[in-house]
């Protein structure tokens, strides 16, 4: 074994007795720990440069709107017909000519560069995303600006692995780092960005992923406060809910989101495919031709579903709408975010989600208030737990949903109407709307990415279900070759298992007994032969597909109880994995 010297600060750190040269194997083992550190910088470093992009983003939007759409708009000025239009034919333009990745929300192409293209977005799409999507959403198209921020984010990450050369495995990990940066900056909430990247991007986690996205998400975070300060995006009272008959309201309000949501998807999922299977020379008037009929919306009396809206949800949280007129933006908002993403703009689900059931939701504070006064919830609650059942009935992330409410109001004695609302209208829209919305999306577009609901929603096998009674011959150690064999000839036992002091065990073949050392004899003891090795330790709640590359070596395992050291509660083989896979 070759040894290679270190400079004295790496071996000071192991104690005096350690001033000697390191292995090759010691040496490896400390280039991971150096691999780990580099991995979470960089992770702050994406984070840091992905909250500045997201930032440019949104001032971007935002100017835009006032140079266009003046500082005010209101029903009647004709520029509410033109500029959306005209923003739509040149953002289409665009988007078919330079951009074609740009095309979407950004959270399936997130996805699709993540399992298809192994956490590959190109510069180009980065700033194609950027362009395009702050023309439509500034010029009034009804989507919002947090879907595409996460598809920013990761390009700026994948841009970066790719700057450094990092290995394939490295480069798809940091596809999702960047992804939580840009939706935490856009939202100004980083559990939520971690919990939806998490919940629909990658479908599960490892403490060195979740490190790195967190560490991404609070830096990004950071940014987006050092320009727009710390407050929350929605301001409310304190709820306080004295009468538990309220929490009927809340009910219904989740029954009612539950069938809003369904509706949403039903229109984007019959929409969407018609409008792809025209001729392709209509997607340069698809675009423009949404933005005339959305301005034609604000036209004719409903501005505020023009763009974002939160200033409209502010609005409806305090109480400045009546009840018909909240309904009325509720559905509407609903036909216009349609027309705008079916038409192919650039730009994301989460704002107008968070509008419908936002409107949604102040409609059902406002009723009650008109027509239960002595019930003491507000408006605004009222507007904020609507939101939560939206995402989760329409975006299909209940745990994003009841956090996302915590973080953008700042106000987390609202939790229990939220998780009982939410989960009313989860339940609803799964049971009505088995599919997702983005999971229609992806096969719309002919691609096979992963459903992580499905997973979710996946019933794992353990080995309990495989589990049967201990059917082969039990020594123990102590006990001599010769006995052993005597054993395993009355059973015909190919082979059986080897009970230790320590309360370990092994499972030996009649083979290995056979072809004992010459050095054994027949009155040597079994623990006298064996190996170092023992079998794993397995236990009955254990996932059943952990034994599987366990059996090229052990052909019986043993299954351990947790509570009593050494004492079997069954064996599996590799036909009982197989036929307990067959049977479910």
């Amino acid at each position: 074994m070759s040894v290679q010297p270190m400079p004295e600060t790496v071996t000071r750190k192991f104690g005096k007795a350690a001033y000697r040269p390191l292995t090759q194997a010691e040496l490896e083992k400390i280039a991971p720990t150096r691999d780990e550190r580099l991995f979470l910088v960089l992770s702050i470093f994406i984070g840091v440069l992905s909250g500045l992009l997201v930032v440019s983003f949104r001032i971007a939007i935002e100017w835009i709107k006032i140079l266009t759409l003046g500082s005010a708009p209101h029903a009647g000025q004709f520029r509410l017909l033109i500029v959306p239009a005209v923003a739509g034919l040149f953002v289409a333009a665009l988007v078919h000519l330079f951009f074609p990745a740009a095309r979407g929300s950004g959270v399936n192409q997130t996805k699709a560069a993540l399992y298809i293209y192994n956490g590959y977005i190109s510069f180009k799409t980065v700033i194609g995303k950027f362009i395009t999507a702050a023309l439509a959403i500034g010029c009034g198209h009804s989507l919002g600006p947090e879907d595409p921020s996460l598809q920013i984010g990761a390009g700026v990450a994948s841009m970066v692995a790719r700057r450094l050369n990092l290995s394939r495995q490295r480069l798809r990990l940091f596809a999702p780092i960047g992804a939580a940066a840009g939706l935490a900056a856009a939202f100004n909430a980083p559990i939520s960005a971690i919990l939806f990247v998490i919940e629909e991007v990658i479908g599960q986690w490892s403490a060195a992923v979740l490190g790195s996205i967190v560490l991404s998400a609070i830096s990004s975070v950071v940014v987006a406060r050092w320009f727009w300060g710390s407050e929350p995006l929605f301001r409310i009272p304190t709820v306080t809910m004295r009468d538990p008959r309220e929490l009927i309201a809340y009910a219904i309000l989740g029954v009612a989101g539950g069938f809003a949501a369904l509706v949403f998807s039903k229109a984007l999922g019959y929409l969407r495919p018609q409008l792809r299977a025209l001729p392709q020379w209509t997607y340069y008037f698809q675009s423009g031709i949404a933005g005339l009929l959305v301005g034609m919306i604000g036209f004719l009396g409903f501005p505020q579903v023009m763009g974002p809206g939160y200033e409209v949800m502010d609005q409806a949280m305090h109480g400045q709408f009546a009840w018909k007129v909240l309904l009325a933006l509720a559905l509407l908002k609903i036909l216009a975010t349609t027309l705008s993403f079916s038409s192919g703009t650039p730009g994301g689900m989460f704002a107008p989600t968070m509008f419908i059931g936002a409107m949604l939701g102040a409609s059902v504070g406002s009723f009650e208030k008109l027509f239960f006064p002595h019930l003491t919830g507000t408006v605004g609650a009222y507007a904020l737990v609507g939101i939560g059942v939206l995402f989760a009935g329409f975006l299909r992330a209940p745990l994003t949903s009841v956090f996302m409410v915590l973080e953008v109001s700042g106000n987390y004695s609202i939790v229990l109407p939220v998780i009982l609302a939410n989960m009313i209208g989860y339940l609803i829209s799964r049971a009505l709307q088995p599919v997702p919305i983005f999971e229609v999306f992806t096969h719309q577009d002919g691609l096979e990415l992963p459903s992580m609901e499905e997973a979710r929603e996946e019933s794992e096998l353990h080995l309990e279900d495989a589990l049967r009674p201990v059917d082969v011959p039990v020594i123990k150690g102590q006990q001599t070759i010769a006995e052993a064999a005597q054993i395993a000839a009355a059973e015909n036992a190919s082979a059986f298992l080897v009970s230790l002091r320590d309360g370990s065990w092994y499972a030996m073949t009649a083979h290995e007994l056979t072809s004992a050392g010459p050095t054994s004899t027949p009155d040597t003891a079994i623990e006298r032969i064996l190996p170092a090795e023992r079998t794993p330790i397995l236990f009955p709640d254990m996932p059943l597909d952990s034994t599987l590359h366990h059996f090229p070596r052990w052909p019986v395992l043993p299954i351990m109880n947790r509570a009593s050291k050494g004492k079997l509660e069954g064996i599996v083989t590799q036909d009982d994995v197989l036929q307990c896979y067959q049977k479910h």
